[in-house]
């Protein structure tokens, strides 16, 4: 790899927005000027705000919607009939 061309990588603190959950991992973000801090374990981390994260996400909460309520053979024998 050549020198001095890549990004600092460090630890960064992901909060998410709707739920205020963090989320400590390793990214290139840890660059940003007047990032936000924020303390966790009494280690002081930059913050990066996101909008969904598996804490927030419906998939993942269990709040999905079904929008397709009867399966796809059934809708294809309703809408073209049985086989001939």
């Amino acid at each position: 790899m050549k020198q001095d061309i890549h990004p600092p990588y460090g630890p960064v603190a992901f909060r998410d927005r709707s739920t205020g959950h963090l989320v400590v991992t390793r990214s290139t973000l840890v660059a940003r000027e007047g990032a936000e801090q924020v303390e966790v374990d009494g280690v002081t981390y930059p913050v990066v705000d996101v909008d969904v994260t598996s804490d927030s996400h419906p998939f993942w909460t269990g709040t999905a919607r079904t929008l397709d309520s009867e399966g796809r053979v059934e809708k294809f024998r309703r809408r073209y009939g049985a086989a001939r």
